[in-house]
């Protein structure tokens, strides 16, 4: 039975609400695909679009606690997926970053996808992809900034 919890939404709320779910189900399928769990996922697509990042800095962006970012950061180390690199500058600071393999590993399972969606952007019409791109960028940012209060 559907949750009618919320009473009645906007249909755009209920798209987005149906978007967001779709996206952590297609995470799942790709980490699957990849041989990794979603967090593991999840480490490997923030070092991707973050850069380098030290381990507690990795765990508050995947909301884990340290202990657990350390254990992932192992697994995807023992992977080949990513590598832990000590500051030329800074001894003492260590960063996790995203190897070349896993780079690619991830390029091949998600560049369908990425396609498909690109070619539904492209498709629309310039005023409406405005209408789009402010919409999903506001909603980009109630997403983010949501749950730290």
């Amino acid at each position: 039975m559907p949750d009618d919890s919320y009473g009645d939404l906007d249909p755009a709320t209920v798209a987005v609400r149906d978007m967001v779910g779709a996206s952590r189900e297609l995470v799942g399928r790709m980490a699957d695909r990849m041989g990794m769990n979603p967090n593991d996922m999840a480490a490997i697509a923030a070092l991707a679009q973050r850069g380098p990042m030290g381990v507690a800095e990795l765990a508050a962006h995947l909301g884990i606690r340290s202990a657990s970012a350390t254990v992932l950061v192992d697994r995807l180390e023992r992977a080949g997926h990513v590598r832990r690199v000590r500051d030329t500058v800074d001894r003492r600071r260590v960063s996790v970053v995203e190897t070349p393999a896993a780079r690619q590993a991830t390029h091949a399972a998600w560049s369908a996808t990425i396609s498909r969606i690109d070619d539904v952007c492209r498709a629309l019409p310039d005023d409406e992809r405005e209408v789009v791109l402010r919409f999903l960028s506001d909603i980009t940012e109630v997403t983010a900034d949501s749950g730290n209060d």
